[in-house]
């Protein structure tokens, strides 16, 4: 078997991927509206792994869009510390991601949810026979998270792309919301464009040490990011807020080092004068921005909406250093797809 043949294919055809994700949300836009207008005060978004930090970013973007109250939390943390996870005096949509359906923790947490009748439950799954996907009062079937692969990338950008496209409508949003559909136009030339210039970084060995930056919704983002450089590399990489890494991470930064800025258009300046300074120090940098940076996305969108954009070139990057070092990135170290939990 080839090594990595799935992961690259499924990096690869992420653009039909967000098409037909943002067709599935086009069959929901009643049901969606509708849930969100039965006056919940609390959004939670919950997952394990990859899905929790897209919970990160989905409950940036919910409250940078609408004012509504949301925050993220892993599963584990919702089952079993639900005191410290909800209040039952506010009515809460607990939005619970997964890629497989039946994540034990995940399950868990709806299950106690529901049970305590603290108020209603959207799912998002790759999955129509697996469990979550009849826990929800609404539950979206995204069909293109469904991989072979173990790391996620399709599943991460599409399931993100569900959530974002759901969030546009409860922001009643309706001009962003049809843009939308030029993402998947753009993700394709972006990969067209810069796949070398990634490749090449990704198979530069003589880099050992990775710190992925990114603020606001990105923060996320670049979590999920590191996560993906960790399973598939098996190499040191963290994340941080941009601004952050000046207050103690910098004093990792050397000549093997390679800082990815996630870089916001609206305080570029700010943002990226952190990746200089730390080039300043001898770090290799690799900034990504709508305009001025090393991969331009020339998207023309909303920064809400072009976030997703981050993601395909930098799951390459960890694609390629997996192949440098005789990885397999299919089949990451010590990993299986799901987590189930015996009872």
């Amino acid at each position: 078997m080839d090594k990595g043949k799935f992961t690259l294919a499924e990096i690869m055809s992420q653009p039909q991927a967000w098409q037909d994700t943002l067709g599935l949300i086009d069959q929901h836009l009643n049901e969606l509206r509708d849930i969100y207008t039965e006056g919940f005060e609390h959004f939670l978004f919950t997952g394990c792994g990859s899905t929790y930090y897209l919970a990160q970013a989905a409950a940036k973007q919910l409250t940078g869009l609408t004012n509504d109250v949301s925050e993220a939390l892993p599963g584990s943390e919702i089952w079993l510390y639900p005191e410290s996870s909800y209040n039952p005096d506010k009515r809460t949509l607990l939005i619970a991601i997964s890629r497989s359906g039946k994540t034990t923790e995940t399950i868990k947490a709806v299950e106690g949810f529901k049970k305590n009748g603290y108020g209603k439950v959207l799912t998002l799954s790759g999955y129509r026979e697996e469990k979550l996907f009849k826990l929800g009062d609404l539950n979206l079937l995204i069909e293109s998270a469904q991989e072979d692969s173990i790391a996620q990338t399709r599943a991460f950008s599409s399931l993100y792309l569900g959530i974002l496209a759901t969030i546009l409508i409860w922001a009643k949003s309706d001009s962003e919301y049809k843009q939308l559909a030029k993402l998947p136009e753009i993700c394709q030339g972006l990969l067209d464009n810069y796949k070398t210039k990634v490749q090449e970084l990704g198979t530069n060995l003589r880099i050992e040490r990775f710190y992925f930056l990114g603020s606001a919704s990105r923060l996320g983002l670049a979590n999920e990011l590191s996560l993906k450089m960790k399973e598939m590399t098996l190499s040191h990489s963290e994340a941080f807020h941009c601004l952050e890494f000046r207050h103690g991470p910098m004093s990792m930064v050397n000549s093997s080092t390679l800082i990815i800025g996630l870089i916001s258009l609206s305080h570029f300046d700010k943002e990226m004068a952190v990746l200089n300074e730390m080039r300043e120090q001898g770090a290799n940098v690799l900034s990504l921005a709508e305009e001025g940076a090393d991969i331009n996305f020339h998207s023309g969108l909303n920064e809400n909406m072009s976030d997703i954009l981050f993601l395909p070139l930098l799951q390459i990057l960890a694609f390629e250093r997996s192949l440098a070092k005789g990885l397999n990135p299919d089949r990451p170290n010590n990993l299986e797809a799901v987590v189930v939990l015996s009872s």
